[in-house]
């Protein structure tokens, strides 16, 4: 004997929230909370008339898929090409109409973000609720990953950047000078080799800090005196370093260096202190040593620095190859 269970509009609505139940004639006679907060409108309406329904091959009515059964359906809202479900539809007896319970299969992820479908909107049972949740840990896990990624990019960023510059002036260091001339396309440019005069005196006579205050405004200075794609960079104490891609010429190169030197020849207030200081340089042109590499060029800048010493200070010379010795 086949048993008969009746439910409620009530229990239905709440095992099934996206439930149709038609009549014989393709009316419907209730629909569950969720579809009807979708649709809307649909109390008596004529299935037909708001539905595409699919059924393998085209089924054109519902009279036509209670005659083959019932059945897995595909259903479209007509006027509404984006909004689909997937179902089952079961006879519920002869002549009696069909139940079809719905739901949005695989497109069950963007309907929650368009609709803004809550736990609610599906049944208790629904393993969908369940998938939701590990789909939003993924999500969540996902964007955790790629927000740890960006810092962790930018702090290699940082590090890079640490890497090459000198921590107190903000210039580059010896290792960033060497990356500069390395990068280097042009085959004419110039090097500076450039020293504080009378710098010892200022840290011994007014201490560290004030020594520390002097090279910043001595880097600003010579950051100020650059061309954009210089170099500058500190790769001493009280030593410093230009490159000046596509520098083919010792004129002007000398006048700039000139222009440094008195501007480092100035009083620097410091307190109720002045320091001064003054400075003495070194250049060199790869014009003058086809096919040195750097460390020659700042050995030949060096020996040039310190036969402007000799000299008295507080200028800059242009290496010649009889100070090689020097």
């Amino acid at each position: 004997m086949e048993a008969r269970f009746e439910l409620g509009a009530e229990a239905l609505a709440r095992l099934m929230p996206m439930h149709l139940a038609l009549d014989g004639a393709g009316r419907i006679l209730s629909a569950g909370g969720t579809l009807a907060r979708l649709i809307g409108g649909m109390d008596g309406a004529a299935f037909g008339d708001l539905f595409d329904l699919r059924h393998g091959a085209p089924v054109g009515s519902v009279s036509a898929l209670l005659r083959v059964g019932g059945g897995k359906v595909q259903l479209e809202v007509r006027g509404r090409p984006d909004l689909a479900f997937r179902g089952l539809a079961v006879p519920m007896g002869p002549g009696e109409g069909a139940l079809v319970n719905l739901s949005f299969g695989i497109g069950v992820v963007e309907a929650v973000r368009r609709f803004a479908l809550t736990e609610a909107d599906f049944a208790p049972t629904d393993l969908t609720v369940e998938l939701l949740y590990l789909y939003e840990a993924k999500t969540a896990v996902l964007e955790e990953l790629r927000a740890l990624n960006v810092r962790l990019q930018g702090d290699k960023v940082v590090a890079e950047e640490q890497a090459v510059t000198d921590a107190l002036t903000g210039l580059r260091n010896r290792r960033g000078l060497d990356l500069a001339v390395e990068a280097v396309t042009e085959p004419d440019f110039a090097l500076v080799h450039l020293d504080l005069d009378r710098f010892k005196a200022v840290n011994d006579g007014l201490g560290h800090a004030a020594g520390d205050h002097v090279l910043l405004v001595v880097a600003r200075i010579l950051s100020e005196e650059s061309r954009r794609g210089d170099t500058v960079a500190r790769i001493g104490g009280d030593e410093f370093v230009l490159l000046m891609p596509g520098m083919d010429r010792a004129e002007p190169a000398l006048a700039r260096i000139a222009r440094i030197i008195d501007r480092l020849s100035e009083p620097i207030p410091y307190g109720d202190a002045v320091c001064r200081i003054g400075a003495s340089a070194g250049l060199i042109l790869s014009a003058q040593v086809p096919g040195a590499d750097v460390a020659q060029m700042l050995a030949h800048a060096d020996a040039a620095l310190y036969a402007a010493k000799r000299a008295g200070r507080g200028r800059v010379l242009l290496w010649r190859p009889d100070m090689a010795g020097e």
